[in-house]
């Protein structure tokens, strides 16, 4: 994900900076932007020689590319590693239009659909 996504959570801990100095329960609010902020460091696709590491806010996955099937497009266009065992792997962040990055990202490793064939 795009650094510049945490502009806005950095707008909207300037917005709730002043209403947190009020009282304490209003000082929870402050959690409202740091979770915002935590999301958009964290949560993310690695493409490395290794495979596809998923990761979200709490936990990494990492698919090796001999366990790597294929890769589901799901109906809201959102993307699904599918591995040799069946199991599936959300790619957070990711949509359909992303396909073309993420093969040459991968080396080739997963297809292009956009490619020409011969």
């Amino acid at each position: 994900m795009s650094r510049t996504a945490l502009l806005p959570v950095v707008i909207g801990f300037a917005c709730v900076l002043p209403l947190a100095g009020v009282t304490l329960w209003a000082l929870l609010l402050m959690a409202v932007p740091a979770a915002a902020a935590a999301w958009v460091v964290r949560v993310g696709v690695d493409v490395s020689d290794a495979g596809v590491t998923a990761r979200s806010l709490t936990s990494a996955r990492t698919v090796g590319w001999s366990e790597l099937s294929g890769i589901r497009v799901g109906p809201r266009r959102d993307l699904w590693l599918v591995t040799t065992a069946g199991t599936q792997v959300k790619l957070p962040v990711l949509r359909a239009r992303d396909l073309p990055q993420l093969s040459s990202l991968s080396g080739g490793r997963i297809p292009d659909p956009e490619a020409p064939t011969s």
